[in-house]
């Protein structure tokens, strides 16, 4: 019974709020023909049917033409469904009010039944007839509204909803654009590696060489000088080593190759700055790609907590739901992380996408803040 007057209840207020909104498309229509206005006022309506159908609806570009369709359907169907709406919930209001003010009225005037037509004088009528006539009025809204909400809000998504060349349009814009992203991201890549082994591990190998020249032409009148130099030059390896090693680590991971992107996030939850809770579902085989960036979301994000978020604590949930794997990172900071800010979080959307992969914050103002990133497995 609840759920049968939650539903017709929030069928009328959909239904009411259309009448209103159709009544404004229909006196603003010269300004909500202007584009801007056409897609903003569109949008607020596919976001109110999807609400209503329990439906998630994603943001996306629609020709214009499809927007001003969809204010004349928005006119045609939204007013008669409203006015609709309007007499099923005002008479059942104008009788509850008839029920229990019928005395506020005047003696030689009472108020009549708007069905039955019979004159209220008396507690009597007040409430029996009245219950009478409410009682049909209540089983007409609840059979009516709910449904006839349900078809406008179809008929709103489906007017507005991208058709098939549409969506593949759409689709070949975000590959576009994701695939430069990621040439830029890959050309700065290369650039990094290269000055990294430039400047350094390139510089350390000249100067070992040069101490290994100056040593052997040393050793036939100076061992001891000689000896020296290449103890030098050993020490110099190993730094050069280093630092090979360090730039391969941010190629591919060794801590990945050795003990697995399972075993790697333990590791790094370890090193994290804040207390980190790692849980790690039963994964499969996982390309090493998606490991990669994976760990890298990981990492990033964990270091974003660490440096910005004031928290406590955070945890980290990698997850396989068939082809896609999940990782969530949640912590207890004080919010208002934004990739669009150009930090580090835009990295791990950059990386996400070039797998066409995707990655989803929310961080209200006092958090917490938790970052989603998907990637298929495929």
């Amino acid at each position: 019974m609840d759920q049968w007057w939650l539903r017709t209840g929030r069928a009328g207020r959909y239904l009411l709020g259309t009448l209103a909104t159709a009544t404004v498309t229909l006196a603003a229509a010269p300004l909500l023909c202007v584009p801007s206005a056409a897609a903003a006022w569109a949008e607020r309506h596919r976001r109110r049917a999807g609400a209503l159908l329990g439906r998630p609806v994603e943001p996306g570009p629609r020709p214009l033409r499809r927007e001003l369709a969809w204010l004349v359907v928005q006119v045609a169907t939204g007013l008669p469904a409203g006015v609709i709406a309007l007499l099923c919930l005002g008479n059942l209001l104008l009788t509850l009010v008839v029920a229990v003010g019928w005395w506020a009225f005047p003696a030689s005037d009472p108020p009549r039944l708007l069905l039955l037509d019979v004159r209220v004088d008396g507690w009597v009528p007040a409430l029996t007839v009245n219950l009478v006539q409410l009682l049909p009025l209540a089983a007409l809204a609840a059979l009516a509204l709910p449904p006839l909400a349900r078809v406008h809000a179809l008929c709103c998504l489906a007017v507005l909803a991208p058709s098939p060349a549409e969506r593949l349009a759409a689709r070949v814009t975000e590959l576009t654009r994701t695939r430069a992203d990621v040439l830029r991201a890959h050309g700065a890549e290369l650039r990094r590696i290269e000055r990294d082994l430039h400047d350094g591990t390139q510089a350390r190998l000249v100067a070992i060489a040069l101490r290994l020249a100056v040593a052997g032409e040393t050793l036939p009148r100076d061992p001891d000088a000689a000896a020296a130099l290449v103890r030098q030059a050993r020490a110099e390896t190993e730094e050069a080593m280093t630092e090979l090693r360090s730039v391969i680590r941010t190629i591919y991971p060794p801590v990945l190759a050795d003990q697995g992107l399972v075993g790697a996030l333990g590791t790094l939850g370890t090193r994290a700055g804040v207390p980190t809770r790692i849980g790690v579902g039963e994964l499969g085989e996982v390309p090493a790609a998606v490991e990669a960036v994976a760990y890298y979301a990981v990492t990033e994000a964990l270091a974003n907590v660490a440096r910005h978020s004031r928290a406590t604590k955070a945890a980290v949930s990698v997850d396989r739901d068939g082809a896609l794997l999940r990782a969530e990172i949640t912590d207890d900071g004080t919010g208002g992380a934004d990739a669009s800010r150009g930090s580090g979080l835009d990295g791990i959307r950059r990386r996400a996408a070039a797998l066409d992969g995707t990655m989803k914050i929310s961080s209200p103002p006092g958090g917490p803040t938790v970052v989603t990133v998907e990637l298929p497995c495929v």
